[in-house]
């Protein structure tokens, strides 16, 4: 695990930070309450780290929201998260705008209710031309299932005779990823403890740096965001490549 400290001397942001966020159903125990509260207390973090991305200057956020196994939680708590989601969508959009957030949503929208689906196509739309951070919430999202899509995808291009399979590389297969056209994260911070990456953007973090910190998500703060920022640049990102005398 990591020890943290925020300097106030800091270096330029990564370009891409993406977040698991984790704990809110061990915060809603800690503190007696349903695991509810623990989501709503998390949405507040969620506020908190938008803005906090905003005023570092990084220019996308991808945040894990509701991964494709989530689906297998109880119904009542499916059903308080989709609630959740859906007054996220109809309250902060406007101040997202008002910032020049700009909203994408990655996964699977199959299975959301129709109302939903409607909602953040609405946001995509209303926030596109937005161009001061990329917020990009993973909703029904699988890093496997990602992958899976892709690869039938070029199948079809493939047999319908668009593209040779010889063609097939890296770039092309990038760009039918859920992720098309968004850098690689070149951070991933996961809270509560957990160190894994479970299922997520399992191509696109070839490279990523990871930080792993022991706070539950509700409790994810402004400073703690910046912490992690210090840590990635106090690494050597090396991308495989020796440095120095082997």
């Amino acid at each position: 695990m990591v020890s943290l400290s925020v300097d106030s001397d800091t270096p330029a942001p990564p370009q891409h930070v993406a977040i698991i966020m984790d704990g809110n159903g061990r915060w809603a125990k800690a503190h007696g309450m349903p695991r509810a509260i623990g989501h709503k207390n998390g949405a507040e973090a969620v506020r908190r780290t938008v803005e906090a991305a905003v005023d570092a200057g990084v220019p996308y956020l991808t945040l894990f929201g509701f991964s494709a196994e989530n689906w297998n939680r109880p119904p009542k708590e499916i059903g308080d998260l989709m609630g959740l989601l859906r007054i996220y969508l109809k309250s902060e959009i406007a101040e997202l705008h008002r910032k020049g957030v700009r909203l994408i949503v990655i996964g699977d929208r199959e299975r959301f209710e129709p109302d939903l689906v409607k909602l953040i196509e609405g946001a995509e739309t209303t926030t596109a031309e937005n161009n001061r951070l990329t917020l990009v919430l993973a909703l029904s999202y699988g890093g496997r299932q990602e992958i899976v899509t892709a690869a039938r995808a070029l199948a079809q291009d493939v047999a319908s005779g668009r593209i040779s399979a010889d063609e097939i590389d890296e770039d092309l297969f990038a760009g039918r990823l859920f992720t098309s056209g968004i850098p690689d994260p070149d951070l991933l911070i996961r809270t509560s403890g957990e160190e894994r990456i479970s299922n997520f953007l399992l191509w696109q973090m070839a490279y990523t740096e990871l930080v792993f910190l022991d706070t539950l998500w509700p409790d994810f703060s402004a400073e703690d965001f910046s912490a992690a920022i210090t840590e990635f640049n106090s690494r050597e990102r090396r991308y495989g490549a020796a440095v120095g005398p082997a």
